[in-house]
């Protein structure tokens, strides 16, 4: 699911830009799920909801925070989210490069530029998908996020938490199912309801793992295996 955010303090170009993206989206696997009129507030919504856009397209010229501003922001908070620029002007072109700008356009937005860039944006995130991102989806929506940020797993009756940097998600499924979506990106099964991220481990002792303010405690049938497969990791990032 690509999720996209538009961000325009003009309704009738926020209008227009949606009524052509609706013409390319696949709508089964995209939509265009929030729309701002002002940076301020697409920075302040994303700044608590990482993760939930993955493509934002931004005007810079609007009254409370100009969209470049917004998007240097939006960047502290969400290192993934690709950002487009719709504007007026060519002039803000070259500081786009600060924030990994995937587009930069000027108004009026053609139908063709916007099903190039869309080709682009599903090339990358495919790319993304597949190699350091887990996508899932809970009762408050659709989730894409860096699996570097996530600390553990914790399997709890018929509910999965996933516990990141930043926050806990809770999704509805299994341990057992989710644990091949993470093989080789250096999470270790360490108890029938754990999976550890072992890049975030700080501390290990004979009984637990300590990540940030967690201690997670090794079963019997797992830490055997669970200790080497840390110690492996450990080595492969010095």
């Amino acid at each position: 699911m690509i999720r996209i955010g538009i961000c325009d303090d003009e309704e009738a170009v926020r209008d227009s830009l949606r009524f052509m993206l609706e013409k390319i989206l696949d709508e089964k696997n995209e939509q265009i799920v929030y729309e701002f009129s002002d940076g301020q507030t697409a920075s302040s919504w994303i700044r608590k909801h990482p993760g939930e856009i993955d493509l934002l397209f931004l005007d810079i010229e609007m009254k409370t925070q100009n969209g470049m501003d917004a998007a240097k922001q939006i960047r502290q908070h969400d290192k993934n989210i690709s950002f487009v620029f719709v504007t007026g002007y060519a002039e803000y072109v070259y500081e786009g490069y600060e924030v990994e700008a995937m587009g930069y356009f000027i108004k009026p937005v053609t139908q063709m530029q916007l099903e190039q860039l869309m080709n682009r944006v599903r090339k990358r995130l495919r790319i993304s998908d597949e190699q350091s991102t887990f996508c899932f989806k809970n009762s408050d929506g659709t989730y894409r996020i860096p699996k570097s940020d996530i600390l553990f797993l914790e399997s709890e009756k018929r509910q999965v938490h996933i516990v990141t940097t930043n926050r806990t998600y809770t999704i509805y499924a299994k341990l057992d199912a989710l644990s091949d979506n993470f093989t080789g990106d250096g999470f270790v099964r360490i108890h029938n309801r754990y999976l550890v991220n072992s890049n975030h481990i700080s501390h290990i002792d004979s009984d637990a793992v300590t990540i940030f303010n967690h201690s997670l405690p090794f079963s019997r049938s797992h830490k055997k295996d669970a200790v080497a497969a840390i110690a492996r990791n450990l080595v492969k990032e010095s």
